[in-house]
């Protein structure tokens, strides 16, 4: 019988990592790199299981051999081709007969192969725990400010040699506000932002503060796992300042698309009931005459400038004049090479 093995972290650098799940549930979440090579479609999971609930585990497992037998071979050499030489890791849902009959039928083909100990769920639960007992492994600096700021232009183009980042809003596919959604389609599980999470504080280059942007619990419909809501908001805090002629022009070029005029108007209608009236309507008639300017100022000193920081109880470590984000960049630097200085 070929080997098993817990999960660790340098197993995904130094495997083929092959989940044999079904697409759905390889859609839902996976490891880190894994390849889906099914061993059962989702129908035949669905039917499998059936037969197991009425028929018993013996005629399951003989419906499973009828329906899969014919194309191992094909699955072995497709495994092959993407492993290109490397061993290989196989897992199923909890490390059962799915992962076992491949890891065996591999073994047997003469690739070294190792089976995940527990499958998918003892993975899950690793990342679950992580993010429960979160200790970032390198600073955090969160970045804040009101909305038309830049923050996240300002994140993405940080130089890598000097700052380790993590765009939270990119990997939500949201932009954390009412309008957020523009443009974009939040089709990613919790469990498989959960996953991307953690593999980005993993792979974080070493000895380099992680920024990120100072978010709300929820992005979206996702919510930020574990502690680590609770730990941004005791790091390391930066506010950024920006004129509001800034900030229009900043959020008008990111929303004047003529492709989101139509979900600008379903996202007014939303926050409707936060607005008063004649903002309301003028912010409607802004989205008709699509003057995306007059609607992104109103929407920021009507609507955004009173609901975000209305009541922020915190004093920022530095403040940041982010109208130039290559200046901003040279303050940060200059602020954290004297902080770790005093340090």
């Amino acid at each position: 019988m070929p080997e098993t093995t817990p999960f660790r972290n340098e197993l995904l650098d130094s495997h083929c990592i092959i989940d044999v799940r079904t697409p759905l549930e390889f859609a839902e979440d996976h490891l880190p790199g894994a390849v889906n090579v099914p061993i059962l479609s989702d129908q035949e999971r669905v039917e499998i299981g059936t037969i197991h609930k009425h028929e018993g585990p013996q005629r399951a497992r003989q419906r499973g051999l009828e329906l899969t037998c014919a194309r191992f071979g094909a699955m072995v050499s497709e495994i092959a081709g993407h492993a290109d030489g490397r061993p290989i890791l196989v897992y199923c849902w909890r490390g059962g007969l799915r992962s076992c009959s491949m890891a065996v039928l591999l073994d047997m083909s003469g690739y070294e192969v190792l089976q995940l100990k527990g499958g998918y769920k003892a993975f899950r639960a690793h990342v679950a725990g992580y993010f429960e007992d979160f200790k970032p492994p390198q600073p955090l600096i969160v970045i804040h400010g009101m909305t038309g700021s830049g923050k996240t232009t300002f994140i993405n183009g940080l130089d890598r040699s000097r700052w380790g980042v993590i765009d939270l809003e990119g990997l939500a596919c949201h932009r954390g506000s009412a309008f957020g959604a523009l443009g974009l389609k939040q089709d990613i599980t919790q469990k498989r932002f959960e996953t991307i999470l953690w593999d980005s504080f993993r792979t974080m280059p070493p000895g380099l503060p992680i920024v990120l942007e100072g978010e709300s619990q929820r992005i979206g419909r996702i919510t930020l796992p574990g502690r680590l809501y609770e730990v941004m908001g005791q790091s390391c805090k930066v506010w950024c300042q920006v004129l509001l002629e800034t900030r229009v022009a900043r959020l008008a070029e990111e929303y004047a698309r003529p492709e989101y005029r139509h979900e600008m108007g379903q996202a007014l209608e939303r926050i409707r009931r936060k607005l008063d009236g004649p903002v309301y309507e003028s912010l409607r008639s802004g989205l008709t005459e699509w003057d995306v300017p007059k609607v992104a100022r109103e929407l920021i000193e009507h609507y955004y400038d009173r609901l975000y920081y209305k009541h922020r109880r915190w004093i920022p470590d530095v403040e940041l004049d982010l109208e130039d984000f290559a200046a901003g960049e040279r303050q940060l630097y200059q602020f954290w090479q004297e902080r770790a200085t005093v340090r």
